[in-house]
């Protein structure tokens, strides 16, 4: 009888190994997949308006207290929108930062809008500060209704006047077109 218990013991333990090891198969599968939804984006996906659309009017106070509308737009002003909830947006946040401190004009010239709570877009807020005028906004609504932000992470860059020269949702699909 314990030569059966023990036949058992072991076929049950066989059976055990073989649930974890494809349960570790599938969890590794599905991050792969994760990894790359994040990465490619639907044929055709928008970030924001797209070239030769306007932005809607608006105007919102920037963590450093500086107004920030449509109306003070001067130059070529880049835009980055981010959410704290949003992988791809952790991921491309430090390319972000580096690609705004080589902009044209520097800081005036950068406007980082971070949707989410105060406490969530802290992270964001310290990395973004540096390089951009920072929004912080914890709906929908203001800039990122403005600029009809689809999905996240959003990149762009507005005339003085509010029309989009080019967006995207990778900074390195940003084109700005010669003589702009």
């Amino acid at each position: 009888m314990t030569t059966v218990a023990i036949a058992l013991a072991g076929l049950a333990l066989a059976v055990c190994l073989v649930d974890l090891l494809l349960t570790v198969a599938v969890i590794r599968r599905l991050r792969e997949h994760t990894d790359l939804i994040s990465k490619f984006s639907a044929p055709g996906a928008v970030a924001m308006l797209t070239q030769g659309q306007t932005t809607k009017p608006f105007e919102a106070v920037a963590t450093t207290g500086e107004t920030v509308s449509r109306d003070t737009l001067s130059g070529l002003t880049l835009v980055g929108a981010f959410t704290p909830q949003c992988s791809a947006c952790t991921e491309r946040l430090p390319r972000f930062v580096e690609y705004a401190g080589q902009f044209p004009g520097g800081r005036e010239q950068v406007i980082a809008v971070v949707m989410g709570d105060e406490a969530a877009a802290q992270e964001y807020r310290t990395a973004l500060e540096p390089v951009a005028k920072v929004v912080i906004e914890a709906g929908p609504g203001g800039v990122v209704e403005a600029l009809a932000v689809a999905s996240f992470p959003a990149f762009g860059v507005l005339d003085s006047s509010g029309v989009v020269v080019t967006s995207a949702l990778d900074l390195d699909d940003l084109s700005v077109p010669a003589g702009v």
